[in-house]
């Protein structure tokens, strides 16, 4: 039997796994949550936190909590959580491990290898640092697919007739456009466009900002910059955008949100839907445009287009659906829960690598050009670093493709071959990806001959080649981009780092230890939550002797529907008492 391969959507605002089971990809639910919150934290005795537990400690110690760290994938930065730095890759890998617990509770056993989805323009570095952080999380990561090709996977499952395809993928942080063609069992992904800054996350700011506005015009305050009240608006503008989704009006209210001059504010602001479109109209028309910059790429044009998916929570905008109507005349599908598509489209991908009963083809394409530079001509004049591609945006995965070259100059015994990633002409105005020397060269007349090879494999990690071709003189490199890139040592730090955190006893004991800590780690996202309110009560309680009875009787009050949820497993009972804790000691704490 095959060992079970997961599927893991890792988004910037959810995460989400799936499995096939019995030819049907199933999205795995964790305390009846199919959704995990992409938040991560450590709790005042510095144990992990992961999910709705950390997502509601962020109200109360953004300090403590992390968010949206996808937007940061790729990039040589740290973030900090309780006074310590985690890399980005560290910090995915612990949602990572949470969502291989969830999967192993379920299946009753122990899971080692994932597909994981990115978005499609993710670059090298980026991908790099997605693989990096499974392998800190345990995972074998035996293939990353586009989300929006995962999607129309998870789309086709249901169909069976030829159809060009459009999805349309705005997730919290990032934005993906995929013109697919279906037919006879292939999917096949013709072009991808899209943008890694841009989501709901930018959709919440705009409210954020409206908000902090309006404290500043009524109330002469800057909300900025207190962390806990700029949290605080932060989960306000997200639930308000929700509501905007249903209804025209919201009335967005929080009250002790601070102290301003001896006095509380409080926040109390109706938004209406078409105040809120006017903002986000600017990202709206971005959307658009790569939408039509991913047709270009296909060699087609919005009449050739008969389904659209919409994948990922922002596309839930009614002002999305009707821009799409307008530009295409039709009516795109809303029948596949856009938060989940990508997790089921994950897992039968990972159900087609398994050899399991499924039907779909995979064929995924890159999102860009890779190539190098030469001396040519560029604008009507010979210029040093020409762009030359090599394999072309859209080129079907896994590819391997080569270019010739020659020395310029007599006797020339070394080139440096630097690659790019990019479509401008000029080289220099793409992105320089990685670089090497090749030395030794015959020593000939100028023309002596080098070929170039550079091979995508499916994950869209690359490998490029030189060789001088009359020699066989050759010099290789993988490119992963140094600011991405960790050495096994750091790698393996990263590792035991992550597992110490999360309280699991290393892999190599015996296998009941195993057992032990794998039953620790399932039980986690329930203890953490109770974890986090049995610490709020505790704070509470320490001030009943410096508090006024009236204030005193309302924290009483919390705390006995704090304790009936916990009680009772309500955990959404438990985090609506929570935050009517968490308002009243800050109001006591300002």
């Amino acid at each position: 039997m095959n060992e079970i391969i997961i599927g893991i959507d890792l988004g910037t605002t959810n995460s989400e796994v799936a499995v096939v089971e019995n030819g049907k990809a199933t999205v795995i639910a964790s305390g009846g949550q199919f959704i995990l919150p992409s938040f991560v934290g450590l709790d005042d005795n510095n144990q992990i936190m992961v999910g709705e537990p950390a997502r509601n400690q962020y109200l109360l110690y953004p300090e403590r909590t992390i968010k949206s760290i996808k937007r940061l994938m790729g990039q040589d930065t740290v973030v900090t959580m309780a006074e310590q730095n985690f890399t980005p890759q560290e910090i995915s890998a612990i949602i990572l491990k949470q969502l291989k617990a969830v999967a192993e509770q379920y299946l009753g056993q122990t899971v080692n290898k994932a597909v994981i989805t990115v978005p499609a323009y993710f670059s090298d570095a980026q991908r790099q640092a997605t693989r990096e952080a499974g392998e800190i999380a345990g995972l074998e990561v035996v293939r990353m697919i586009n989300e929006p090709t995962a999607a129309a996977l998870a789309y086709h499952n249901e169909q069976t007739e030829s159809k060009k395809m459009l999805v349309y993928d705005l997730g919290g942080g990032t934005f993906d456009v995929s013109v697919v063609n279906i037919e006879e069992g292939v999917v096949e992904v013709l072009s991808s466009h899209g943008d890694n800054h841009l989501g709901g996350d930018d959709f919440d700011q705009q409210i954020i900002q409206h908000l902090l506005s309006h404290l500043s015009d009524q109330y002469g305050v800057d909300a900025a910059s207190n962390s806990k009240a700029l949290a605080r608006l932060t989960r306000a503008a997200e639930n308000a955008k929700f509501g905007l989704s249903e209804q025209p009006y919201v009335l967005i209210e929080e009250e002790f949100l601070l102290e301003h001059q001896g006095a509380a504010v409080h926040l109390s602001l109706e938004l209406s839907r078409m105040e809120y479109e006017a903002m986000i109209e600017d990202y709206i028309n971005a959307t658009l445009d790569a939408t039509h910059i991913a047709l270009k790429g296909a060699n087609l044009v919005s009449s050739d287009i008969e389904e659209i998916v919409l994948v990922g929570g922002s596309t839930r905008t009614p002002v999305i659906r009707e821009r799409l109507v307008n530009e295409f005349g039709f009516e795109p599908h809303s029948e596949i829960n856009p938060d989940l598509c990508v997790a089921t489209g994950a897992a039968i991908q990972a159900g087609i690598i398994n050899h399991q009963q499924i039907d779909q083809v995979l064929v995924d394409v890159t999102p860009y050009t890779y190539g190098t530079s030469a001396i040519g001509h560029l604008n009507g004049e010979m210029y040093p670093f020409m762009y030359v591609p090599i394999i072309h945006k859209n080129t079907a995965l896994p590819n391997r493709k080569s270019e010739a070259f020659a020395t310029h100059f007599d006797g020339q015994e070394k080139v440096e071959v630097v690659i790019y990633q990019g479509e401008d002409p000029d080289a220099l105005n793409n992105i320089k990806i990685g670089d090497f020397l090749i030395e030794g060269l015959q020593d000939v007349e100028a023309g002596n001959v080098l070929l170039l090879t550079l091979e995508l494999d499916l994950n869209g990690i690359l490998q490029v080649s030189a060789e001088e071709k009359e020699t066989g003189l050759a010099k290789s490199i993988t490119i992963k981009n140094a600011l991405s890139q960790f050495e096994s040592s750091t790698l393996e730090s990263a590792q035991q780092r992550i597992t110490s955190l999360f309280g699991q006893i290393d892999p190599t004991l015996e296998a009941e230890q195993d057992a032990k800590a794998q039953t620790e780690v399932e039980l986690e996202p329930v203890s953490d939550h109770v974890k986090a309110a049995k610490a709020l009560i505790e704070k509470a309680e320490s001030y009943f002797d410096k508090v006024g009875a009236e204030d005193k009787e309302d924290m009483i009050d919390a705390i006995e529907n704090m304790t009936q949820c916990m009680d009772a497993d309500d955990e959404q009972g438990l985090a609506e008492a929570s935050e009517q804790l968490n308002d009243i000691l800050y109001y006591l704490d300002q």
